[in-house]
């Protein structure tokens, strides 16, 4: 039986990129040692690390003007990182899209010297769209604008990018970072999670623009983005094994044609799921169409006991994962760019065989 992972996160890697770490796995170029046992001040690793942060550059087409660092502790450390590195004594602007804006909200509101205000969320119609964000809503005196480009939960994400004027914008990008358009000189800082597009967990990419760092005093030299950059990520040991995890990966993207040709097959996996969805007498969609992830797709049947029964009858065919984040119910199906298109087409096959037998037309 083939097992399909619909995981939202620690998600699906490249079979090749899998095969490539487990030859190397006991013996990395040579050297007699695992990648997991080199010294992180090594020239092993340090040519693991430049060429991660070189590819990543090349990927992304990011400007010479920005830092990448490599660094631990999760999307969830940089909603504290992002305001004490830029918001202290400030106001800082958030858009409220789901449970991770959510979490970046309170982590900016634990903060006694940065001022919070919300300035659109969609909370009240249950994250199910992307609210409109104008210039004219922007404070010009704020210190950034933090949106979440894509909402792993709840399936929505931002077509495109809103104009904030002379105010940076703060992407958490973990759920689409190289699955997407967006151009990186239209963001102050990009951060993201490793464990959907770019590696195994452990490891957070940012990506911050020079002139955003070093403007307020940390006193936790962990959490100081200028400490981070000034080190090359390596202020204290990094995730190494998770470096070179994304290195591979970043090496597999390359072949795939890079981020445009990868883009392309994520949104013709998407759209296979989306017009399944459409047609069906029994399956439908809880998100706005103009909202919609290619990434992470919700899908219900309007019935929590066929809801239950999908995922059982799935997760016994070989479909893993697909139930929906509890707070949502219903199934979800993370397609990230290691997905296959095959798994698209066999879940397909097997929803319209749900249908039939659960009476659908």
């Amino acid at each position: 039986m083939t097992i399909y992972n619909f995981s939202a996160g620690p998600a699906v890697l490249p079979k090749p990129v899998l095969e490539k770490a487990q030859s190397e796995f006991l013996d990395y170029q040579g050297s007699g040692m695992s990648v997991m046992e080199l010294s992180h001040r090594s020239s092993l690793f340090e040519a693991i690390i430049q060429d991660a942060k070189r590819l990543l550059r090349e990927l992304m087409q990011i400007p010479d003007n920005y830092k990448v660092l490599f660094l631990q502790g999760g999307a969830s450390l940089q909603f504290s990182m992002v305001p004490l590195n830029l918001a202290q004594g400030k106001k800082a602007l958030y858009v409220n899209t789901g449970m991770w804006s959510k979490k970046a909200i309170a982590a900016a509101k634990a903060l006694d010297n940065v001022e919070v205000e919300v300035i659109a969320s969609s909370a009240e119609d249950n994250f199910t769209y992307i609210p409109e964000i104008t210039e004219a809503m922007i404070d010009q005196d704020a210190a950034y604008l933090h949106i979440t480009t894509n909402n792993t939960i709840m399936g929505t994400a931002f077509a495109a990018i809103p104009k904030a004027g002379k105010v940076p914008i703060v992407a958490d990008m973990s759920s689409n970072i190289l699955a997407n358009d967006y151009h990186v000189a239209d963001f102050g800082i990009i951060y993201a999670g490793a464990q959907k597009n770019i590696g195994p967990a452990g490891l957070t990419v940012v990506i911050i623009r020079e002139d955003l760092l070093g403007l307020c005093p940390v006193a936790e030299p962990m959490l100081d983005y200028q400490l981070q950059a000034d080190n090359n990520s390596l202020y204290n040991t990094p995730p190494t094994f998770a470096i070179y995890m994304a290195k591979l990966v970043f090496e597999w993207l390359q072949d795939q044609g890079g981020v445009p040709g990868i883009l392309k097959a994520d949104r013709e996996k998407a759209g296979l799921l989306y017009a399944a969805i459409e047609k069906s007498a029994l399956f439908s969609s809880p998100v706005a169409i103009d909202s919609r992830s290619i990434t992470n797709i919700p899908f219900v049947t309007g019935s929590p006991e066929l809801d239950k029964k999908f995922n059982a009858e799935a997760l016994a065919a070989g479909f893993q994962n697909l139930k929906g984040h509890r707070s949502v119910g219903g199934m979800r199906a993370s397609l990230y760019n290691a997905f296959p298109k095959q798994g698209v087409l066999d879940l397909i096959a097997f929803m319209e065989a749900f249908e039939k037998e659960n009476g659908g037309v």
